[in-house]
């Protein structure tokens, strides 16, 4: 059997076919100017634990903020977290540290936020991601109230506090024209970034990603577990997506929060005819790193039963699946409708200003704080997304009947 425990610069090399960060050119020319951002001040870090809010985290510290607090809703991430910090080279010298294992739209977080010294700047990984989170009205409720209602919580407590005169909340490619009601939700989570009521003075600022290489939860991560479970490898047919790693998931936060003008939606300059990668070659590529020939399969089962009997001739069963599970897009779009390109001020990131819905100012945060907070009565999803897609430019619901659980 061929050793899974792949080097991930090599895995990373496989996916983005660069040798490189992509914005390495940015973090050069502006190192002065994003240590003047961060030096002696005091910063919190909302959902730092995750993938990219601990990408971030890294790049944070070694940037001598006077205070470093981190606050994610997993205990484990946090362990790992403070691990990563002191084991490395250079140690963690931030004389103010805490890790607080809180959910960020709870009263506590609120308590927490009335006893704390002022923060200057506040950062906001925490956020429900996954297309697979609209599968049914629970899981739907439950990523409404974490990427709006919550956020809108957890907003009014930092203006109470005086809190986050440079703000940060990470948002999604799927933010743009969404499909899902995911990438919808995460559309209204930049009005409640952006909206001045929310707010005190100073710069708020977004990111909509790319895809970032073997983070938790993604499809490539999946593909390394399915390769020590010696289990299928499946990806979706014709279908494209932009990648970054994971160090250049928190450069691009970095570049975004502490540089980025205020009120611009921030994203990665990436080429869609050379960058905009076949997913079925990716997880190929994949493969081939891992020292297998992939074969293509259309069955589930014939793919399972194939496993072993592949294994031993060098090669790996590749699951192609048809692109029809609800909300999901063939290819990724930064640029939404009614949106236009403006400066970003950076070389690798673009930007685009923050065109506001009428979501905060009609009933529509009414209805979805109703639906979250009820426990009794029916829930009318349809009634849901009639009402977000009354207020979000270029919101079309791709409603199939199948989610992502259908799939391997």
């Amino acid at each position: 059997m061929n050793n899974v425990n792949l080097d991930q610069t090599a895995l990373d090399h496989a996916v983005l076919r660069r040798d490189q960060s992509h914005f390495r050119p940015d973090l050069i020319e502006q190192r002065t100017a994003l240590r003047d951002a961060v030096q002696g001040r005091r910063v919190l870090v909302v959902g730092g634990g995750g993938t990219i809010g601990s990408a971030t985290t890294m790049l944070i510290a070694d940037l001598a903020p006077s205070a470093l607090h981190i606050v994610d809703q997993s205990e484990n991430y946090l362990a790992e977290l403070v691990r990563d910090l002191r084991g490395r080279p250079g140690g963690l010298s931030v004389t103010e540290f805490r890790t607080l294992p809180l959910d960020y739209g709870s009263p506590v977080m609120g308590r927490y936020l009335m006893d704390t010294e002022r923060f200057d700047i506040v950062l906001n990984f925490a956020a429900l991601k996954h297309v697979r989170s609209e599968k049914d009205v629970y899981s739907l409720l439950q990523m409404i109230d974490t990427n709006v209602v919550r956020h809108i919580r957890f907003r009014q407590w930092l203006q109470k506090g005086g809190h986050g005169e440079r703000y940060f909340a990470v948002s999604t490619d799927k933010a743009a024209n969404p499909t899902s009601l995911m990438g919808a939700s995460k559309r209204l989570m930049e009005d409640v970034v952006f909206d001045e009521a929310l707010a005190v003075p100073g710069a708020r600022t977004t990111a909509r990603f790319a895809n970032v290489a073997f983070s938790n939860g993604s499809l490539l991560q999946g593909f390394l577990s399915r390769l020590a479970k010696r289990q299928p490898l499946a990806a979706p047919r014709d279908t494209r997506r932009y990648f970054v790693s994971q160090a250049e998931s928190g450069e691009i936060c970095l570049l975004a929060s502490m540089l980025g003008q205020p009120d611009s939606v921030l994203f990665p300059r990436l080429d869609p005819r050379s960058e905009l990668q076949l997913l079925e070659e990716v997880a190929s590529r994949v493969l081939e790193c891992a020292g297998y020939e992939p074969v293509f399969f259309e069955e589930e089962s014939e793919a399972r039963a194939a496993v072993d009997s592949l294994v031993s001739e060098g090669r790996y069963p590749l699951l192609l699946t048809p692109l029809d599970t609800s909300g999901e897009k063939p290819y990724e779009e930064f640029v939404g409708q009614d949106e236009s390109l403006v400066d970003s001020g950076l070389q690798t990131l673009a930007a685009v200003k923050h065109v506001p819905t009428q979501a905060l100012t009609r009933d529509v945060i009414s209805l979805l704080e109703d639906a979250v907070q009820r426990v009794d009565g029916a829930v009318d999803k349809q009634g849901i997304v009639d009402a977000i897609q009354s207020v979000v430019p270029g919101f079309s619901h791709r409603e199939t009947g199948k989610s992502l659980d259908d799939r391997l």
